[in-house]
């Protein structure tokens, strides 16, 4: 059984990622970063979701000498040129303060009409093997950006993408409901045959 490391230390996508590679029948035992605490975090400098997703993967890789993926994932939003992308977890200035991020936001935004809302989740996933290989799909979630927040549920700037076809914010989504239509399942999902490709 080959290992595979995923670059981060969140549980919910280490299960997403463990689900989905076990939907599909591959052997693979997956861990997250928190399996290697020796390995320090990678500062992503890349100017795009698959320059980012690959800095890590290919740094996981050869710290570790294992198969590593690694994604990276924004909000886009039209009126801004796809912005906050790589920046939507520090869009504020802080990195991680998800209120905040989403206060802004909706601020810059607040006297644009329904019609001109449209914005999407991204996310870029990469395979990177110790030899260099390299492979990077990406996933996207399309849909409206809301005036006011709605749902508990999700992260982020969930509480305001109304995904196309829906009523409800993705924060209002359940897990599975989520993760069946969203950007990142969608980008691990594309994972599947690299990962079986080049994995076996």
């Amino acid at each position: 059984m080959t290992r595979l490391i995923l670059a981060t230390r969140n549980a919910g996508k280490i299960t997403e990622l463990r689900a989905i590679l076990a939907d599909a029948g591959l052997p693979h035992e997956l861990v997250g970063a928190d399996a290697y605490p020796e390995i320090p975090d990678v500062k992503e400098t890349g100017v795009t979701f698959a320059e980012n997703a690959l800095l890590k993967a290919h740094a996981l890789a050869q710290a570790t000498g294992l198969p590593a993926v690694a994604d990276d994932s924004g909000l886009c939003v039209d009126v801004l040129n796809g912005a906050p992308g790589i920046f939507s977890a520090r869009w504020a200035g802080r990195h991680g303060d998800d209120q905040a991020n989403l206060d802004l936001l909706l601020a810059q935004i607040g006297d644009i009409a329904d019609e001109h809302r449209g914005a999407h989740f991204a996310c870029a996933a990469a395979l990177a093997l110790p030899d260099g290989t390299e492979r990077v799909v990406e996933g996207q979630l399309r849909g409206t950006l809301r005036h006011t927040p709605a749902g508990t549920g999700g992260f982020g700037y969930d509480p305001i993408l109304q995904p196309d076809g829906e009523t409800r914010t993705c924060a209002e989504l359940t897990a599975t409901e989520k993760n069946a239509i969203s950007h990142r399942g969608k980008a691990f999902r594309a994972l599947v045959p690299v990962v079986r490709e080049l994995l076996g």
